[in-house]
């Protein structure tokens, strides 16, 4: 179900749901609640709570753990840009060798653990040429 105005949460609904059932049952898909929605100054007070214990910028959405890798999936919609925290975060992630991808469909995250040297129980549909 689409809820309006929540693009990117309904492709991460779709995204965990997919993995759980594409990668080994022993993986580990987990969604690191980083961010305050609230307004105002008790939003800002529970930010810098989260932050003081250890909630990091620009996080990736979902961080799969799977065969001895670490893989994370920044979710975007489609016209979805990048934060720099963002590009960051990713920057400093592959510096050390782990996976990072930028995803806006299912296909773009089952593709992606596919890249990646997971082991899937599901194909990821092959990109077809721009016309």
């Amino acid at each position: 179900m689409n809820r309006r105005g929540t693009p990117e949460a309904d492709l991460q609904r779709a995204v965990v749901q997919a993995l759980r059932v594409a990668l080994p049952r022993s993986a580990i898909i987990h969604h690191c609640a980083n961010e305050v929605t609230e307004a105002g100054p008790r939003g800002a007070k529970r930010q810098a709570i989260l932050v003081g214990m250890g909630v990091h910028a620009g996080f990736a959405d979902l961080m799969i753990l799977c065969e001895g890798r670490i893989l994370f999936l920044e979710l975007k919609a489609p016209k979805g840009r990048l934060r720099p925290e963002q590009e960051a975060f990713r920057d400093a992630v592959r510096a050390q060798s782990f996976g990072w991808a930028l995803v806006r469909s299912l296909e773009d995250a089952l593709r992606a653990a596919a890249e990646f040297g997971f082991t899937t129980r599901v194909v990821p549909p092959q990109r077809r040429p721009a016309p």
